[in-house]
């Protein structure tokens, strides 16, 4: 970059930006970008915060006047991943201090990725002083009340920049001490933690921050779709920490820059919280995260249970579980909550069945791919005895819920970050009607084993098959399961 193309972005013959990440995957310096309304109030904290740690910063407001960078200046070029890492921790401090600064700021680094992605720069930040935002006040460097320097060069002039050997200092204090990102990690990818485990504390857990003051004895929360913590009486520093219960690095991020791809779009860290003016929403799953949380403090959680109990369902199971079936199904039905991991072919979905059947209360079945909704609607249908036109389904071209027992996509009730309502019409027929139980030997064999499966037969209509291992012995075997059976029984059959 020469002279001259400084001297045309000054004066306004065209905008220049640069690549922060160099091919030696170093940089010169570390920008980190707020734009949300209250960019002010988060700069504010995170400015304080740098001076507080040793840190100088230069503060330059946004071309569009809604938002501002804060450039850290280096003495010499920097490892990317080691600049990050400290921009990553002043960012996990700030946030004890201001609960409301949003994980968001730790995807708004430049450089964003600690390695040069594959067939590609990185990416550009626009430089300051542009000629035709500066007489709006934009792109200016800002003193502490947000106002314009005077002299843009005589501020610029004296910037500290900061060593390489503090940078270095920072970035392994906060990873010795957890706090470069401060959420737990999947233990996928190539994350702060996996990279340095030696530099972890012996329980691998993060520390607990001091509070300053007086908490209250104990702390309301109401138990519904989720956990609502009354944060009424809480520090910043505690009501962070309850957010970061629900966070968690995405392993998707690491594996993508182990790559070397772009994550431009994928988030460094999930975050399941939602704040509101007196409440902080946390999953249902982080309810024990939770009380462990404020017991360390000496706070008591108090839990005001808002669940809505459902409608009655009388259906029962028809079928026999096997002794893993059981196990698992004994072992989730002791909880109000529970995940079951398993092979595919353990069926898991007959197990959700029976719990459905046993639970017997208006339940929603949530899924992600069409198979696996008709998969449900037919093991609905087969194990509860009930005719599958009356299951609810939203999904797929339909959206027709009873509110008794639906199955959904997770894409038909989610657009974006938001949640729609399932609107259930008002009938007085909402309860699936019983199907009349069949007889024949086929279908009663087919229920005690999980892994049948359907197939057309002759002249178009349905038959089940089942595996060689099935109990049922009479069950007709499709071409893909007994190769070598008769083929006059089975004419026609396709798997």
């Amino acid at each position: 970059m020469s002279d001259q193309t400084i001297i045309d972005h000054l004066q306004g013959r065209h905008v220049v930006g640069t690549y922060p990440l160099l091919r030696d995957e170093t940089c010169w310096f570390l920008a980190v970008d707020f734009d949300k309304r209250s960019w002010m109030d988060d700069i504010g904290v995170f400015v304080e915060t740098c001076r507080d740690v040793g840190v100088p910063t230069a503060v330059e407001r946004s071309r569009s006047g809604n938002g501002a960078h804060v450039w850290f200046f280096f003495t010499a070029p920097v490892a990317a991943g080691i600049a990050r890492k400290m921009g990553c921790y002043l960012i996990t401090e700030a946030m004890a201090r201001r609960h409301q600064l949003s994980m968001e700021s730790y995807d708004r680094l430049f450089p964003s990725q600690d390695t040069m992605p594959r067939g590609g720069f990185g990416n550009l930040i626009v430089l300051p002083l542009q000629h035709e935002a500066r007489p709006q006040n934009n792109t200016v460097f800002l003193d502490a009340q947000f106002n314009p320097h005077p002299d843009q060069w005589a501020y610029l002039a004296g910037i500290d920049r900061i060593g390489t050997a503090t940078i270095e200092r920072i970035a392994t204090e906060a990873t010795r001490n957890g706090q470069v990102i401060g959420v737990r990690s999947a233990d996928l990818g190539d994350n702060e933690e996996n990279s340095a485990p030696w530099t972890r504390p012996p329980s691998g857990r993060t520390q607990r921050r001091e509070v300053l003051g007086q908490l209250p004895p104990s702390v309301r929360a109401v138990l519904g779709q989720r956990v609502f913590v009354d944060k009424t009486a809480l520090p910043s520093v505690v009501l962070n920490q309850i957010k970061r219960l629900a966070a968690f690095q995405n392993p998707e991020f690491y594996k993508k820059q182990s790559m070397r791809l772009s994550t431009v779009l994928t988030p460094r860290v999930i975050a399941c919280a939602e704040e509101f003016p007196e409440h902080i929403a946390l999953p249902r799953g982080c309810l024990a995260d939770l009380e462990g949380l404020l017991h360390g403090y000496g706070v008591a959680l108090v839990v005001e249970d808002q669940r809505i109990a459902g409608d009655p369902m009388g259906v029962d199971f028809d079928g026999q579980l096997t002794a893993v079936q059981e196990a698992a199904a004994n072992a989730l039905l002791a909880h109000d909550i529970g995940v079951f991991v398993a092979t595919p072919g353990i069926g898991k979905t007959v197990v959700g069945t029976y719990l459905v059947a046993q639970r017997a209360r208006s339940t929603l079945i949530l899924v992600h791919r069409q198979p696996l909704l008709d998969q449900w609607v037919a093991q609905l249908s087969m194990f509860l005895g009930i005719d599958a036109k009356t299951i609810g389904r939203i999904g797929g071209g339909k959206r027709k819920p009873n509110g008794h027992l639906d199955v959904a996509m997770l894409q038909s009730v989610v657009r974006g970050d938001a949640v729609n309502d399932i609107e259930v019409p008002d009938r007085s027929d909402r309860h699936p009607t019983t199907a009349r139980r069949a007889s024949s030997d086929h279908r009663n064999a087919a229920r005690t084993c999980p892994l049948h499966h359907r197939f057309q037969g002759p002249n178009r209509t349905t038959a089940v098959c089942a595996p060689l291992d099935c109990p049922g012995d009479a069950i007709p075997r499709c071409w893909r399961c007994a190769p070598d059976a008769d083929s006059g029984s089975l004419s026609g059959a396709r798997g």
